[in-house]
């Protein structure tokens, strides 16, 4: 038996547009929702709360274009909420693959670094996972506020992403770490910058094919694999389309996607789980 209801994948903005890229070429078949919250982006530095508040708002859209799966294209979503979302609604819900297993197999010192925001970090849900794998692994977290702003604002590559992404990784480079987790889907958009900095004995770990690897796998387990046909893409943004289109074009195949803003009403103090 076969689902061709629709897989929602969201994020904070823009970065979730690299886990529907993989997704696309994993399950080409599916037809995909992705809703980017670019009104209210950034979600890293926020309270936990108003970001599961957040959270839980789209799962709501989600909901009413009744998914047969959502994906959480967003770590610092993924760290805070996915356990209770789970709890909360009817369809299944894969959360960013933390790319731990991948860093520990490539991993030749067991000295590994992960980049994420604030909230991430904080979190320590990666640290917790290497450690709890493999306890001689030595694990360094950075926080990075600033990547998340600039990449959302196309600031890929000059001087203000090359002076934070310096500023962010010279400590990393310096404690010799050989593996570096990208744990923010937006990272793997300045992969080019970090890996000149970090230099090519580092091998970046970018979580999003492991997460469109989770989604079949789950998909197929509940024998919710569309059947037939070739998927469509609605690109939903709060805000910003010109924009939200612009990075889209260049991240995805156009040809299969529209774009547009969904009506239902942002606010400022959504209800918690």
């Amino acid at each position: 038996m076969g689902d061709n209801a629709p897989i929602g994948i969201f994020d904070s903005g823009l970065g979730g547009l690299t886990v529907v890229r993989k997704v696309l070429s994993l399950l080409p078949g599916e037809d995909i929702i992705y809703f980017g919250d670019t009104a209210r982006i950034p979600y890293g530095s926020r309270p936990p709360a108003e970001i599961l508040g957040f959270m839980r708002e789209i799962l709501l859209f989600f909901s009413s274009q009744k998914v047969k799966m959502a994906i959480t294209a967003c770590n610092t979503m993924t760290a805070l909420g996915l356990e209770q979302a789970r709890e909360q609604f009817p369809f299944l819900l894969v959360g960013v693959n933390n790319g731990v297993s991948a860093a520990l197999k490539a991993s030749r010192n067991k000295r590994i670094g992960v980049i994420a925001t604030e909230a991430t970090i904080n979190s320590g849900k990666h640290a917790a996972a290497i450690r709890a794998a493999d306890s001689d692994t030595t694990v360094f977290p950075q926080a990075c506020p600033q990547f998340v702003p600039l990449i959302e604002q196309e600031k890929l590559s000059g001087p203000e992403i090359e002076a934070a992404a310096r500023e962010y990784l010279t400590p990393l480079k310096e404690a010799k770490v050989d593996t570096l987790i990208l744990g923010c889907t937006h990272y793997p958009f300045i992969s080019p910058l970090i890996s000149e900095i970090m230099g090519p004995e580092t091998i970046l770990i970018d979580p999003a094919r492991e997460t469109a690897a989770d989604a079949r796998v789950m998909l197929a387990h509940h024998q919710k694999l569309a059947t037939g046909g070739k998927g469509h893409v609605r690109l939903c943004f709060s805000a910003d389309l010109p924009r939200a289109e612009r990075v889209a074009a260049c991240a995805l195949d156009y040809s299969r996607a529209s774009v547009t803003q969904p009506k239902f009403e942002l606010i400022n103090l959504p209800d918690y789980f």
